[in-house]
């Protein structure tokens, strides 16, 4: 019974995690359209760290921990889509570092991105989430 409560809890907080992960580069482009300086730069400063803070960190914690309990109970058939989709987690999880820094850029005033390549970004989990999925459910490998 434990090995259901775990698995529910931890696709219940990859939603989270990828709603943010959805959301964060969306946000940037808002920010960077926004005047350097001004109040309404300001408001999406602070709507990015409470995105951060309050949704993808926790999320993330919690997708790791119970991801690696579901592993503890043994209940997990390990196999080569299982070392993918683990690839994978590591790679989003490496993109949400990516966007927490680049957030705390643009909190500084940079903007190396353009916001092409921010709406671009903002594809990553998409895609990341629709071959993990497949992965999970298929296990063609």
């Amino acid at each position: 019974m434990i090995y259901l409560w775990l698995k529910a809890g931890h696709i219940i907080f990859v939603i989270f995690w990828m709603a943010g992960l959805f959301m964060l580069p969306r946000y940037f482009v808002y920010h960077q359209e926004a005047e350097a300086g001004s109040p309404e730069e300001a408001r999406w400063i602070d709507r990015e760290n409470k995105l951060r803070k309050i949704i993808l960190l926790p999320s993330i914690i919690l997708v790791w921990v119970l991801g690696i309990s579901l592993l503890g109970t043994g209940m997990v058939a390990l196999g080569g889509w299982f070392h993918a989709k683990l690839l994978l987690v590591l790679l989003l999880s490496g993109y949400h570092g990516y966007l927490s820094g680049y957030a705390r850029k643009l909190a500084r005033g940079e903007r190396p991105l353009t916001g092409k390549k921010l709406r671009l970004l903002n594809e990553v989990p998409g895609i990341a989430a629709a071959i993990i999925v497949v992965l999970v459910i298929v296990k063609p490998f």
